[in-house]
């Protein structure tokens, strides 16, 4: 199945959930954790039946002939061993007369009993919806086309629901967004490169650095994904954390996910351990109790300046992805425009973190490129291991002009945009690329010499001398400046003129009304 084909069962799965849901009395909150239970549960009978075949071959015949295969030899093929009740074709042929929503939930039931890193994720809810609309979606699943899917194709079908049922509004009323937008994920892993070691995400939502972190190996590496990263998230909603771990389950990496809140713990004791840190932490978050005694003393802050009086935890992430890095490490995060010129005792934290010399990159992103929100934003990188002729310089790059408008509200960066911006940083680490300054449009209309150069309006590399002199802001606005583009076609004096007689002329029937008007009055 080639991409296009994908892109096609994508919308054609999504166009038949989302009907059965529009004739239902269901929010898209209430819908989304049994649909996605649902994908979880077709993709583990698919994987289930490749390794079938493939296990019952490789069982040597004995005295009695072929054993039995084992749950052990489906773990070592990386599928489930699922229970008779929990398979896709025992529910899609189950009689009319048969309680599907029950049995749905006993078959959850039967699969978390067997594997208990299950325990507690696969939702057990579906007596909430109407029993054949239930029938209908796992007829939707049931399809031969859907059969024959294998596991990466499923981990595009889920991560494609996540969005759908993230521009829908379904994660709104947990006070936040459960999936970054792909744009965004795609750029933060191609500056990081994070192909080894440890990763981590310490508000990590759904899951989708991780899985973003996963297809990056897949391309990059000559490893397994499991064996080249091992990767912790921490996470505050439990539906989220239901989620991301269903995320990691479909897309076969292996996790640690803790339902926790990283303001008051570090479950995963990684400070200074990190090779690779990336979130979308929620923005701006009030009341953080700076008076809890963790807080006080977290070793994830700077010593002496670390805790920011502002009554907002930007300053708090920020300090965290820095400290859980190693002495190589690298950090990509999405963070609040506020946070590059905040004031005060934040200023003095961000003096500290620049004096480091392992502020890497920002990047200013525009409007419209998350799903339920348009606020602008900032992302953020940091590299403990740059290199030493960068370690006093800042690349800056203002990318609020950069993007492809998908519809009226929302926004992503094009191919050429992505990987032009991802060969921006590249060639400020000092890397040779040449052939992607000739080959990319989008960098050949803004880079005509073929190489990389400061380009007002978009680019530049900011000296720590400059930053001084700018207050110690991180904005790239302040650096870059403004690019005035000039239309060779238009006739600018021609149009300065015509404004200018129209002024004029207002300014008689001004004065002409108010003469009129004086003397009104003056009878």
């Amino acid at each position: 199945m080639n991409n296009e084909q994908i892109k096609q069962l994508e919308k054609e799965l999504w166009g038949a959930a989302d009907d059965l849901r529009a004739n239902s009395k269901l929010t898209a909150a209430e819908y989304k954790d049994p649909v996605l239970g649902l994908i979880l549960l077709r993709y583990a009978q698919n994987r289930y039946e490749e390794a079938k075949i493939t296990i019952e071959a490789s069982i040597p015949d004995g005295p009695r002939g072929k054993r039995a295969p084992k749950k052990e030899d489906y773990l070592a093929a990386g599928a489930m061993m699922l229970p008779e009740n929990a398979q896709y074709d025992y529910l899609a042929n189950l009689p009319e007369g048969e309680d599907i929503n029950e049995a749905v939930n006993a078959g959850m039931r039967s699969i978390e009993a067997e594997y208990t890193d299950l325990a507690g994720i696969l939702p057990k809810n579906y007596q909430e919806l109407d029993s054949d609309l239930l029938r209908e979606l796992i007829r939707v699943f049931n399809k031969d086309s859907v059969k024959k899917l294998s596991g990466d194709v499923f981990g595009r079908v889920y991560e494609y629901f996540l969005m759908k049922f993230s521009m829908s509004g379904a994660g709104a009323q947990e006070g936040g967004e459960f999936f970054t937008p792909p744009s965004l994920v795609n750029l933060i892993v191609n500056f990081i490169e994070p192909d080894h070691g440890i990763i981590h995400d310490p508000a990590c939502g759904s899951g989708g650095m991780f899985v973003q972190t996963g297809h990056f190996v897949q391309d990059h590496s000559n490893k397994q994904v499991n064996e080249a990263i091992t990767v912790y998230g921490t996470e505050l909603k439990s539906n989220n954390t239901r989620l991301a771990k269903m995320n990691l389950a479909i897309h076969g990496i292996e996790g640690k996910i803790i339902e926790s809140n990283s303001f008051y713990s570090d479950p995963h004791d990684l400070v200074g351990k990190c090779d690779f840190v990336m979130a979308n932490p929620p923005f701006n978050v009030n009341k953080v109790d700076k008076k809890k005694d963790f807080v006080k003393n977290d070793n994830r802050l700077f010593e002496d300046v670390g805790l920011p009086k502002a009554d907002n935890g930007n300053y708090l992430w920020i300090q965290y992805f820095y400290h859980y890095l190693n002495t190589q490490g690298r950090a990509g995060f999405v963070m609040a425009s506020s946070a590059t010129d905040a004031g005060s005792s934040e200023k003095l934290i961000r003096q500290r973190l620049i004096e480091t010399g392992d502020v890497d990159c920002i990047v200013a992103i525009g409007n419209n490129f998350f799903y339920t929100r348009s606020l602008p934003c900032h992302l953020w990188f940091l590299d403990k291991g740059k290199r030493a002729e960068n370690r006093d310089k800042i690349l800056m790059i203002d990318a609020r002009n950069t993007f492809r408008q998908i519809n009226t509200t929302l926004r992503d960066f094009s191919p050429d945009q992505m990987k032009g911006l991802t060969a921006l940083i590249k060639s400020y680490r000092g890397e040779d690329v040449s052939e992607q300054f000739s080959s990319n449009e989008w960098l050949q209309e803004k880079f005509p010499s073929g190489n990389y150069e400061d380009i007002e309006g978009l680019c530049k590399v900011a000296s720590l001398k400059e930053i001084v002199e700018n207050d110690w802001s991180l904005n790239p606005g302040r650096y870059v400046g403004y690019s005035i583009v000039i239309d060779e076609n238009f006739d600018y004096q021609s149009r300065l003129s015509e404004i200018h007689r129209h002024l004029l002329s207002l300014n008689d029937e001004a004065y002409s009304l108010m003469q009129k008007i004086l003397g009104s009055g003056a009878k």
